[in-house]
């Protein structure tokens, strides 16, 4: 550590003149107007500063008065840049000697200003000053623009870059901008791939603070914030906010070229490659692309065989989370997806959205002018004109026109019956056949007789009664000849 500061030592012409001109004040022994006789050292403590308040010395630099020598002489070395105090421990340089005695609680772990709220300690009393508006809850520091108040001065200087749009700290990788030097330094490790913050349960390193503290939440099964409309709890309050939306119906992310709307941005920014064509994941074992590295995900799982996901009713396996919760449906029945001409209902908005072309029915046979709701049904049609039945039975050689109808068809071999009656448990190999007998249990009748209506469980039920009334038609028509 270097000497003390060389301008302590006064200067001694000063000194003389000051002992003179206090030894006269000590005879006239000073006694304010009635008040007591003040003691020796207040009387020298009052005189000297009122003398060197008479005195004023200025910075040739920026104008600044001050109103001793030995401070304008510190004063300076802000101008001049002179930092002649030396840390012994870690060699930083300071200005001022004051700053050093400071700096060197660093070391020692000194922090003699202590928080009476909290007990928490600091280095400096500004600090601890800082500190205390957390418990007072005071925030001098006001934006003039929003309004906004601050604690601290130098976050309302951050805030208002906001207003200015300025973002000084820049990325020397790929240009990219940020309000503060540690939003800066936390995106270089993008770059740079480190990940400093390691979870001590599993391992798991992550970038920031901030995403191992959420990721500990996993370990403890900690979800503190709660919805205070159905009770789901999340990780995060963002997570929360989010998800207030489905309840407010609020989607406040909007698509410019179709106006759809979303609940979250970064569902928007992959909506948008809908319309830009824009593939950016792709397959390194088939090369095709995907919009979303969640099917790209999935997909892997063609090559890999991978089926992770089981049913715990029918031990079916699933590629995807999603497709097993679609699936599940079939075991309990729900059908959420509900058709507004007909009020049919579906398992799968996909299902739906199949249906509703049963509406308008777009796609015709050039041959016999049959028309279907799907495409891939017009190309089965095709086939019973062409002949072509690509798909064959290995067991007995029957042909199929459809890889679905084999698929079917195989299961009278295996024994297969992987569709189960939540009633009775009895079995089916098809889920139609199913869904059939079901009606026995929950005594749905859908299909309606429109000459006298007389509704059947079953269609083939509906036909034979059917008949009744195609033999009544006959003995109607000839009770009206003429007798």
């Amino acid at each position: 550590m270097s000497d003390p500061e060389p301008c302590r030592m006064s200067d001694p012409m000063e000194e003389s003149e000051e002992r003179e001109e206090l030894s006269e004040v000590d005879e006239e022994h000073h006694v304010q107007p009635g008040g007591k006789p003040l003691s020796r050292s207040k009387t020298k403590k009052t005189f000297l500063k009122k003398r060197r308040a008479k005195k004023s010395f200025t910075c040739t630099q920026c104008g600044k008065s001050i109103t001793t020598k030995c401070s304008l002489e510190r004063h300076m070395r802000i101008h001049t840049g002179e930092k002649p105090f030396t840390c012994d421990q870690c060699g930083n340089n300071f200005t001022f000697k004051h700053t050093l005695d400071v700096h060197m609680m660093i070391h020692t772990g000194e922090k003699p200003f202590s928080c009476d709220q909290c007990g928490k300690t600091f280095l400096r009393s500004s600090d601890l000053k800082t500190h205390l508006r957390v418990h007072t809850g005071e925030k001098p520091f006001s934006c003039d623009q929003c309004g906004k108040s601050f604690s601290q001065s130098s976050h309302l200087n951050v805030h208002m870059m906001i207003h200015t749009g300025e973002k000084p700290f820049s990325c020397d990788q790929c240009g990219k901008t940020f309000l503060r030097s540690s939003e800066l330094k936390t995106h270089l490790r993008v770059h740079t791939g480190e990940k400093p913050f390691s979870c001590d349960q599993c391992g798991k390193s992550f970038s920031q603070s901030s995403n191992l503290n959420v990721h500990m939440k996993f370990h403890t099964r900690v979800k503190p914030f709660s919805c205070d409309q159905c009770g789901k709890t999340f990780l995060r309050s963002s997570e929360l906010k989010t998800h207030l939306r489905v309840h407010t119906g609020e989607k406040p992310f909007s698509c410019d070229q179709c106006g759809k709307t979303f609940l979250r941005s970064s569902e928007l920014k992959t909506h948008l490659r809908v319309h830009t064509g824009e593939k950016p994941f792709s397959c390194d074992q088939c090369g095709k692309s995907f919009s979303q590295s969640s099917n790209l995900n999935v997909h892997m799982k063609f090559h890999t065989r991978e089926k992770p996901f089981s049913c715990d009713q029918c031990g079916k396996r699933f590629l995807c989370k999603r497709y097993i919760k679609s699936h599940m449906r079939i075991h309990t029945g729900e059908k959420p997806f509900s058709c507004d001409q007909c009020g049919k209902t579906f398992l799968s908005a996909s299902a739906l959205k199949t249906h509703l072309t049963v509406h308008t029915k777009p796609h015709s046979c050039s041959v016999c002018g049959k028309s279907f709701s799907l495409q891939q049904s017009l190309h089965t049609h095709e086939k019973t004109h062409t002949g072509v039945r690509e798909y064959m039975c290995f067991e007995c050689e029957k042909t199929f026109t459809t890889a679905d109808g084999l698929k079917q068809h195989q299961r009278i071999h295996t024994g297969e019956k992987p569709y189960k009656c939540s009633h009775c448990d009895k079995r089916f190999n098809q889920s139609a056949h199913l869904k059939t007998h079901e009606r026995i249990h929950t005594g749905e009748k859908p299909h309606t007789c429109d000459q006298c209506g007389k509704s059947f469980s079953f269609k083939s039920d509906l036909k034979l009664h059917m008949k009744i009334h195609a033999e009544e038609k006959p003995h109607q028509h000839m009770n009206l000849l003429p007798q």
